[in-house]
């Protein structure tokens, strides 16, 4: 315990990160409520600049509710290579201080700097220059964690945003987490929340004085980690390697579809482009899943296995047929279907899975 709580990690989140690109690229734009993507009636926000949020707009929100709560809003189109470009600058900034650099997104990262590369043996003032180098190289403003672990760092991160950072000593983080509304708790989602206030727990004081047993009761293999990070414990390291669970796409239409031709149109074009992303990373796959929403916003998903592998892009489109047609079918009009391909194929089970052919 004592060797986790030496160790100096760093938690960095981007700013409104994707919003903040498209003001810094378009003046006329800073200031103003703006939210990138849901540029259609039926489209959604991929993210929110701190003016839009003042309103309530929020990432995730359907474009009609986000225009409800601000009418003035501004949409405007998102530009992933852009977001990718400077996201790799400041990749590169990040690199320069330590090799343990755990990328969770375009915009935010964990950095383990207990043995930094460069810069003073303190953490805070690594994070205090790291900030200062983004703001000068791209123009843009970043928030920062400190502490002795991944939890901990990420949770402080959002203390002081937009903009800041906070720092969470080992000496001071009991009190932190102590003090923490449960809502705040990384790892700990809305329903999970609920739960939890349902019986009292609004504060980690509360946590603390519910039982192991009784945490894995309510929440499964959830409940230990619950159990830990209310006492401060968080022992996973920063992975530089974080592998690709899954690639997918998904289409949201301007209008519900009913018709079995045209779901089954939307699907194949869906599943061209899920393959061709999937080919150019040279994955195989074995587990294809369909995720699709009503008309009502009640979303499902669908999964199949296929052993050893999903071979071929005629394979991936007729299994997604397939899951399309299962349980009967679509019970009422959609609006979003998407694919996805995981639980990839690693070189050491690729030999097994050969053999295993040939066997039979």
């Amino acid at each position: 315990m004592q060797a986790a709580k030496n160790r100096k990690i760093i938690h960095v989140d981007m700013d409104a990160f994707f919003a903040s690109v498209e003001q810094l690229d378009d003046p006329s734009l800073r200031g103003k409520p703006i939210a990138v993507g849901g540029t259609s009636d039926r489209g959604v926000v991929a993210a929110a600049s701190y003016e839009a949020r003042k309103y309530g707009v929020r990432s995730a929100m359907s474009s009609k509710v986000a225009k409800r709560k601000c009418p003035h809003l501004i949409f405007v189109q998102h530009r992933f290579d852009r977001y990718k470009e400077i996201s790799s600058q400041i990749r590169i900034i990040f690199l320069e201080y330590t090799d343990l650099v755990e990328p969770l997104s375009l915009d935010e990262a964990y950095l383990d700097v207990t043995y930094a590369k460069k810069g003073l043996p303190s953490a805070t003032l690594i994070a205090k220059e790291i900030r200062q180098r983004i703001f000068e190289e791209t123009g843009l403003t970043a928030s920062a964690g400190v502490s002795y672990n991944k939890f901990l760092a990420k949770v402080a991160s959002d203390v002081n945003k937009p903009n800041g950072m906070f720092v969470v000593t080992p000496a001071k983080a009991q009190h932190f987490i102590d003090e923490l509304e449960i809502r705040k708790f990384f790892g700990i989602g809305k329903v999970s929340a609920k739960k939890l206030n349902d019986i009292g727990v609004r504060y980690g004081r509360d946590l603390k004085l519910v039982d192991r047993l009784e945490l894995t009761r309510m929440f499964g293999k959830a409940g230990n980690y619950y159990y830990d990070i209310c006492r401060g414990i968080d022992n996973r390291e920063v992975q530089p390697s974080r592998e690709r669970k899954s690639v997918g796409a998904e289409n949201t239409f301007s209008h519900d579809l009913f018709l079995d031709d045209e779901l089954k149109k939307q699907l194949v074009i869906i599943a061209e482009k899920v393959w061709e992303r999937a080919d150019r990373s040279t994955i195989k796959a074995k587990t294809v899943t369909l995720k699709f929403k009503y008309a009502d916003f009640e979303q499902h998903t669908r999964s199949k296995t296929i052993e050893p592998y999903i071979n071929s892009k005629d394979k991936f489109i007729t299994e997604s047929l397939k899951l399309m047609k299962s349980e009967g079918g679509f019970v009422k009009g959609i609006r979003l279907l998407g694919l996805t391909l995981s639980n990839f194929l690693f070189k050491e089970d690729e030999n097994d899975a050969v053999q295993l052919v040939i066997e039979f």
